[in-house]
């Protein structure tokens, strides 16, 4: 099997789809007859649903690598000696690296063969990942650079995956499926702070918690290059009756620019992405100073440290998110019988009553370490309900052609102004309240600067509620969309298809 062959299980890479669509010979054999018969994806049913289980499995390892960090940052803390504004960077450097090459991979993986894009990119990520544990405690800067060379890995995954699954499936299937595949954030992340915080345990040694990932990130590149199928692009969904014309990357900008509920919703995930971010990184610190603080646990001077706490905000994290994902997409369903603009009501009721249980939590902290912990699951529940409902509102109020293009805007914006900068900017401001070097003000300056967080999420729910005011109208125009008298068609020219506006070729 050739990867030049068209029929391959693969794309070719350095080809355009074009070059896999061969033209159809007059006497067709049994061969092809067969191949008539397949899915219109090119891939079978039993084969879509292992393709989607290996590409959740990547998604978990994802997100266990990005939060397996945070799990053991007092370990990293005291390593390398730095201060909260420094340990921010560590997320940091990270997000920024994964959003600007994110747009990147989206565009390779419209033109190029998405396995070996993913494939090469996992195992440069795993590769990374591993060369980070083995840092000189002299060599900070290190860390941080492998930290943002592993975004470059994860770029070519998270930006791909998705397209696959589209790829696969359509109407209500997808959006099952898409779900599902969702559900990793969450539990991948929850997972990153649990076998962080374990592995520390257990070796006695922070380097340990980075090695577990690399090695299940080679048995992933395995399984892609084994299980997953290629699935033919957008063939599951072609409507002949209907095509849509293809316009420039400034038009489709535009475009989205003028589409109110996709602005609105996206300004409204930043500020889930602000919070996530936020607590991703700090939550576990912050638990372990108030106990350092409130219960007399011993501080951490030598390493390993004490990780409880990232264990229990990781299970948390697990158990939270597999229910607000749920119960985000049940209400969703159920409220869409009653009114049309559902999604975005869902989406704001999650961040406005996230909020003050976030709140509760980080003010609580001094005083019942039972109470934060029981503030804490209800409002990374209902910050969770969001999730995979906004993906499915920037697939239905954008038309087709413009969706790749929607969702690395949408990637950029939300990382850019949300957890790109939040787990530095807390870090910054905790650093710049604390009054003194006690422990007394290593907590209270964390619990003060976390406190932006239920702010942020007040004025998301904000967003989305504007989003409700529009969602109806940009979802019928996506739905309605018809190319406009002077867009461009397809004129042959000289045996190849050139583009020109209708008014040109009109007589």
């Amino acid at each position: 099997m050739s990867l030049a062959d068209p029929t391959s299980d693969t794309t070719p890479f350095f080809s355009d789809d074009s070059e896999a669509e061969g033209s159809e010979e007059p006497g067709a054999g049994p061969s092809q007859r067969r191949e008539e018969e397949e899915p219109a994806s090119g891939v079978s049913s039993m084969r879509a649903v292992f393709t989607v289980i290996v590409l959740c499995f990547i998604n978990l390892l994802n997100y266990m690598d990005r939060f397996t960090v945070a799990g053991v940052l007092p370990d990293i803390e005291q390593y390398f000696g730095i201060n909260d504004g420094k340990s921010g960077l560590l997320q940091t450097v990270f997000i920024c690296s994964y959003m600007f090459l994110a747009p990147v991979f989206g565009y390779l993986g419209d033109r190029y063969n998405r396995k070996i894009i993913m494939s090469v990119g996992i195992g440069f990520w795993s590769i990374v990942t591993l060369a980070s544990s083995y840092t000189p405690k002299e060599y900070f800067w290190l860390l941080l650079l492998t930290r943002g060379l592993v975004g470059v890995g994860e770029a070519s995954y998270s930006t791909i995956a998705p397209t696959i699954i589209a790829d696969l499936y359509i109407k209500e299937r997808r959006t099952q499926m898409l779900s599902v595949f969702y559900f990793a954030i969450p539990v991948g992340s929850g997972l990153g702070y649990i076998v962080g915080s374990k592995v520390d345990d257990l070796a006695g040694d922070w380097h340990w918690a980075l090695r577990v990932t690399p090695a299940l990130g080679l048995v992933a590149v395995v399984l892609l290059l084994f299980v997953v199928k290629e699935p033919k692009r957008g063939a599951i969904e072609a409507r002949p009756e209907h095509t849509l014309q293809r316009t420039s990357w400034l038009g489709d900008m535009k475009a989205l620019c003028r589409n109110p509920s996709f602005v609105l919703s996206t300004f409204g995930f930043t500020a889930v992405a602000f919070v996530t971010g936020s607590l991703a990184l700090w939550a576990p610190a912050f638990l372990f100073r108030a106990a350092v603080f409130t219960e007399g646990r011993p501080p951490c001077v030598k390493g390993p440290c004490d990780t409880s706490d990232s264990l229990y905000f990781g299970i948390i994290t697990v158990v939270s998110g597999i229910l607000g994902v749920a119960s985000g997409a049940e209400v969703s369903r159920r409220l869409r019988l009653r009114t049309p603009r559902a999604d975005p009501l869902v989406c704001a009721l999650g961040l406005l009553l996230s909020a003050p249980f976030l709140y509760l939590a980080i003010v609580f902290a001094q005083a019942s370490p039972i109470a934060t912990y029981v503030f804490i699951f209800l409002g990374e529940t209902f910050l969770s309900m969001n999730w995979a409902i906004v993906a499915d509102i920037l697939l239905y109020v954008v038309v087709p052609t413009r969706r790749s293009t929607a969702e690395a805007f949408q990637i950029v914006l939300s990382h850019l102004l949300g957890d790109a900068g939040s787990p530095y900017l807390i870090g910054v401001v905790s650093d710049s309240l604390k009054q003194t070097d006690s422990y007394l003000w290593q907590f209270r300056s964390l619990q003060l600067s976390l406190l932006t967080c239920s702010f942020v999420a007040v004025g998301g729910g904000a967003f989305f509620l504007a989003t409700a005011l529009f969602i109806e109208k940009d979802r019928q125009n996506a739905t309605n969309y018809a190319p406009s008298d002077d867009e461009p068609i397809v004129v042959p020219k000289s045996g190849r298809s050139t583009r020109v506006p209708v008014s040109s070729v009109l007589i």
